[in-house]
């Protein structure tokens, strides 16, 4: 048995529920479906155009968000981690103003937003930070977006480098941009002033592929590589913000510098033909590594079908808590 949670003419009623608990912050009542594997499917009914925060808690004192949503008219989202969880209560806020929709991650110093852009493209906030990874294509995608303060680039293909589009999000002068050489020799010369190159598959290593620390985010690279992207020429990056962990797969194959990572709490992971890994090579790749949570992202095939994402989450599982979150990225 859990409770539901509701406001109920300005008091809170407990009432005794199956299922999972929904604070309600509004007037109209939210609907929970379990789905499949256990997960939650929420619903809400809210203006459209408002902002709303979602929160969980498993004892109805501490609340921790999940994540900022824009409403339609309706609120929906699919919370993937509840299977993993003993219980689980939830609340939506109104929110004021027009915050950075996505999915958070509770930090020691800070959430981390995610919103997906495009296929390779995406963005983080970080406190007052916007990180920006390989964002390409018309500026009209980050319409509405901060400019990026950190740009991670992960080699030098059309779908993850574009000088043009570093000119329109880059945060004027005060602007980092992380590289691999190959996007740097393409680069003018102010963008050039705002790179550090970051190089890895070199032997012997050298001084340029040390981690670096940038606005309190600490930036490893390791190789990105299969036979459509020599080793050497691209990078994969792990991030440390706040004592969590999260990776960046750009283009790769599965790689045993990618299998070896440890203390993974999201990571970003590609999955197309014939560009970078099939299905079954991504799920040995991340069942190997063990992310906390998983995002598929670039998964597009040459053929403008995509991967199939939910073959790729049932032969991912859960026995061993990976959770695989399938979102909108086209």
């Amino acid at each position: 048995m859990k409770y539901q949670h509701l406001l109920c003419a300005g008091f809170p009623v407990l009432l005794l529920a199956l299922g999972w608990g929904v604070f309600r912050a509004s007037g109209v009542d939210p609907v929970i479906r379990r789905q499949p594997g256990s997960e939650m499917q929420l619903t809400h009914t809210a203006p459209a155009g408002s902002y709303h925060r979602l929160e969980f808690s498993e004892d109805l004192r501490n609340w921790t968000p999940l994540a900022t949503l824009k409403s339609t008219g309706t609120l929906n989202y699919t919370d993937s981690s509840a299977p993993y969880a003993p219980r689980r209560h939830y609340r939506f806020t109104e929110l004021t103003g027009a915050p950075l929709t996505g999915e958070h991650l509770q930090t020691s110093d800070g959430l981390i937003t995610f919103h997906p852009v495009n296929h390779a493209s995406f963005v983080m906030q970080w406190k007052d930070k916007m990180i920006y990874s390989d964002p390409v294509g018309a500026s009209s995608l980050y319409t509405g977006l901060a400019k990026a303060d950190l740009i991670l680039v992960t080699h030098s293909h059309s779908d993850h480098f574009s000088g043009t589009t570093l000119e329109a999000v880059r945060n004027g002068t005060t602007a980092r941009i992380i590289a691999p050489q190959a996007p740097y020799n393409s680069m003018n010369a102010t963008l050039k002033g705002l790179t550090s190159v970051m190089l890895t598959g070199q032997t012997p290593p050298t001084a340029n592929s040390a981690p670096l620390t940038v606005f309190g985010i600490t930036i490893e690279a390791i190789p990105a590589y299969n036979s459509n992207h020599p080793l050497g020429t691209a990078n994969a990056y792990v991030l440390t913000i706040g004592g969590k962990r999260l990776f960046i797969s750009g283009d790769t194959g599965n790689t045993p510098e990618m299998r070896a990572l440890t203390t993974i709490d999201a990571a970003f992971v590609c999955m197309n033909v014939p560009f970078t890994m099939t299905v079954p090579d991504a799920v040995a790749a991340v069942r190997a590594f063990k992310p906390r949570v998983c995002y598929p992202y670039h998964f597009r095939n040459s053929t403008g079908t995509l991967a199939d994402l939910a073959s790729f989450k049932s032969q991912t599982g859960s026995d061993l808590g990976i959770e695989v979150r399938i979102r909108t990225w086209y």
